[in-house]
């Protein structure tokens, strides 16, 4: 019995460690044609330091992490999937305007600093440091 568990153990650890987290650097060129052109145009001027492939068990996603450490993740078709800027407001245009209308009216004085997408909802990051989060409907359905 004891043989048997060690068996299914030591099963289980090859199978956890093949499966763990495979990053690739690549370069900017081997992003998807809709990451280059969203880094094009959001970040013409950016420079980057670090584009990486991530493999995981069923999941492909690209990261881009700039050198004034912006950070933006894609899916596997690249579309942008988290865009987060740390301190400083996102550039403009990334934002939904249905989520920017919201933001205007409720925290004029705020900017976006981070915006993370999924096919169910959107959470948004204020410089005041208020986390919205929006329905696939772009209705804001949380506040912290």
């Amino acid at each position: 019995m004891k043989k048997i568990i060690l068996a299914i153990a030591c099963v289980f650890t090859l199978v956890t460690n093949a499966c763990a987290d495979n990053y690739q650097p690549i370069s900017q060129t081997q992003l998807p044609e809709k990451a280059q052109t969203f880094l094009a145009t959001y970040f013409p001027e950016a420079k980057i330091s670090l584009a990486r492939k991530e493999i995981d068990v069923m999941e492909l996603s690209y990261d881009v992490i700039f050198t004034d450490g912006c950070k933006v993740e894609f899916d596997r078709k690249g579309n942008w999937t988290e865009v987060d800027c740390l301190t400083h407001p996102l550039p403009f245009g990334i934002v939904p305007e249905a989520i920017s209308k919201v933001i205007r009216a409720q925290y004029p004085d705020a900017q976006v600093t981070k915006i993370e997408r999924d096919h169910r909802e959107t959470d948004v990051k204020l410089t005041n440091r208020v986390e919205l989060t929006f329905n696939k409907h772009m209705q804001l359905v949380d506040i912290d």
